[in-house]
């Protein structure tokens, strides 16, 4: 299904972000069961959305609670001063707080503290509370939040994986993962709930702070754990069975019961609605350690599951064929499934910026001993897709030629390279006979950089075999342009996400990291990418795809080599040679030339709305989805819901609307 060109895709732009809708097109034709299941567990992802809110800045969810009292009772503020308050608004909603989600680096509120605080006194005049501490006026509330807003210099990385010498990669970042620790802390010290807890530095040691029912996100918690049991009864045994061992496991926040988590829901290969829920990726703590909190709730999209289930079917052949060591092969792929999907929310580390593909479960031995889930986000790509400008590709490209190429098959191109970075990408290889340690304890803050870029590698280095011909994947006519198109859009795209970093020197998100690394390498031992300048303009032009997928089986040879290993040195050398640094001239070159063009540099997601419909006995009969086309409107709807920062007497109305529901 392509993009529909009646629709609105593109909502509004913020500052260098795209919003932009996204549709779920089937939702209304589920039968009633699997929309009751998806109602509750989109309950389940919102009630936990708060929790990543916190987990990314201390300071987080007050800095929120004062600007969204602004905004929904400004009235009497100043309109030049509420606009300002808009924007930062927009943005911080976007990236989860008051942090670049590419770059990682502060961004500010641009009004005095004193705008500030006399927006905020209109809006209480208006009758907006303000959750201040015991004994605390809202003018201390807004001092003490003074420097959060506007001073560059406080905290003003959010993880930081290069601080510079002699400087802690853990006292240099600004998440809330841990409070006065440093690595030299942690070196000794062996955590009980390595992925879901904080780590806190007291006058006796080390302290964890779980995240489970009776610990850390207590409240959030069992809202969670609320809607999933009542989950339960709607959906399928396999997908039961998997939301009673999450729910178990944010219980006891137990390791052992989050790999039974892992297990269950791995196992549950033909579920037609599923969910993502709990503390996942690791991008967020420069250590590589603490799960970062996210949901997502789909369903499968049968239509265009049954091509990316041919990459999962036929796992063992591209095992067979990896470029690397053969002892670094699985010699039995099991349990890799894949299904296209149309998201209905993502929030928390998901959400409003989103991934395009996952493949979990993370944990190394359940991958080689249990397999693995692979999802493409189609209805994500779509909307990419439908709000991307074509002076995106025109600037960049280097001839007509290559610009027909992207018009024609770039999308199919990306979608299919999605799919097989996620399928027989991160679900490959295995680790070195007698290495036993988890992966990401051996590579720390290499490891995602290093996975990222060995999943993009794979995808790479098989887009041109003729196996995707014999499989039905790519038809033969189509095959040499599809796959130059994608090496062409992959160079090209290392040069265009330079626009992304518009401070400093060097790329701290891992995902960027790991292309840039790939294309510098292919520059510096290949002839596949030249790099040519015209009119003023530079441009990276692939010149030689066999030179391509040689220097990727190399480089990929290498890689698979260093994270079977868990060769740190070998993996830092790579990334700080190649995927770090970058000429701040040419970075200069790109933003002028997309600024001209009003171009954006990432792209924010307004989610689809449910709704249910209840019978006179109060059942659920049906839900209802529609489209807000709203940013502000989902963003506060969303707040409402969550109920963390409304006044106690307002939390226990949500509360109670949250219990009558499940």
């Amino acid at each position: 299904m392509g993009t529909d060109s009646h629709r609105q895709y593109l909502l509004e732009r913020v500052d260098e972000a795209a919003v932009v809708q996204v549709y779920a097109d089937g939702f209304a034709s589920l039968p009633r069961e699997q929309k009751i299941l998806v109602w509750h567990l989109y309950q389940a992802a919102i009630a936990g959305r708060d929790i990543f809110y916190d987990q990314r800045y201390a300071h987080n969810l007050e800095m929120r609670g004062v600007l969204e009292a602004i905004l929904r009772h400004g009235d009497d503020v100043d309109p030049l001063v509420l606009a300002e308050i808009r924007r930062y608004t927009k943005l911080f909603w976007i990236n989860t707080g008051p942090y670049n989600n590419i770059t990682a680096r502060k961004f500010l509120l641009y009004l005095t503290p004193a705008d500030l605080a006399a927006a905020a006194h209109a809006a209480a005049a208006r009758g907006a509370r303000f959750r201040t501490r015991e004994g605390e006026s809202l003018d201390a509330l807004l001092d003490r939040l003074a420097p959060c807003f506007f001073d560059p210099d406080v905290d003003p990385v959010v993880t930081n994986k290069t601080p510079g010498p002699g400087r802690d990669i853990l006292a240099e970042s600004a998440n809330n993962l841990y409070v006065g620790v440093t690595m030299a802390d942690v070196a000794q010290f062996e955590e009980r709930y390595p992925l879901n807890s904080r780590l806190v530095k007291t006058a006796d040691g080390l302290v964890e702070e779980a995240y489970r029912i009776g610990g850390r996100y207590d409240r959030q918690i069992r809202r969670i754990v609320a809607h999933l049991e009542a989950a339960v009864p709607y959906a399928a045994p396999l997908t039961a069975e998997a939301l009673r061992a999450l729910a178990a496991f944010y219980r006891s926040g137990e390791e052992s019961d989050r790999i039974a988590y892992d297990i269950a829901w791995v196992r549950d290969q033909d579920a037609p609605v599923d969910t993502i829920n709990g503390f996942v990726e690791v991008y967020m703590d420069a250590r590589g350690a603490k799960g970062s909190w996210e949901a997502l709730v789909y369903y499968a999209n049968e239509e265009k599951t049954r091509k990316i289930e041919t990459l999962a079917a036929h796992a063992q052949w591209f095992e067979d064929h990896m470029p690397w060591d053969a002892r670094f092969r699985k010699p039995s792929v099991t349990g890799v499934t894949a299904k296209a999907i149309e998201v209905v929310v993502e929030t928390g580390d998901s959400g409003p910026l989103t991934p395009v593909g996952i493949n979990l479960p993370n944990d190394q031995a359940i991958r080689e001993q249990f397999g693995s889930k692979s999802v493409t986000l189609s209805n994500v790509n779509e909307a990419y897709e439908g709000s991307t400008p074509d002076a995106m590709r025109q600037e960049f490209s280097w001839d007509d030629a290559e610009v027909e190429r992207a018009r024609r098959f770039g999308a199919f191109a990306q979608e299919l390279a999605t799919e097989m970075h996620e399928v027989i990408g991160h679900g490959s290889g295995r680790m070195a006979d007698g290495v036993t340690a988890p992966v990401h304890q051996l590579l720390r803050e290499q490891y995602s950089a290093i996975e990222e870029s060995r999943a993009d590698l794979v995808a790479l280095y098989f887009l041109p075999d003729p196996q995707l011909v014999e499989l039905g994947l790519v038809a033969a006519e189509d095959h040499a342009d599809v796959v130059r198109a994608e090496y062409e859009h992959y160079a090209r795209n290392a040069l265009l996400q330079l626009r992304r970093v518009r401070h400093g020197t060097h790329i701290e998100e891992d995902h960027m990291r790991n292309r840039h690394m790939i294309v510098s390498w292919l520059m510096a031992h290949t002839d596949a990418i030249a790099v040519r300048e015209r009119e003023g303009k530079t441009y990276f032009v692939t010149t030689d795809v066999a030179a391509f997928r040689a220097g990727v089986g190399r480089l990929l040879a290498e890689v698979q080599r260093i994270k079977a290993e868990g060769d740190y040195a070998a993996a830092k050398a790579l990334v700080d040679t190649y995927g770090v640094h970058f000429d701040p001239a040419l970075r200069d070159e790109v933003v002028a030339r997309v600024d001209r063009l009003q171009l954006p540099s990432y792209s924010a997601f307004v989610m689809p709305r449910l709704q249910p419909v209840y019978r006179d006995d109060g059942e659920i009969d049906d839900v209802e989805i529609s489209y807000p086309c709203d940013l502000e409107a989902q963003m506060l709807e969303y707040s409402a819901l969550g109920g963390s920062l409304l006044p106690e007497s307002d939390e226990d109305t949500v509360a109670a609307r949250a219990t009558k529901i499940t």
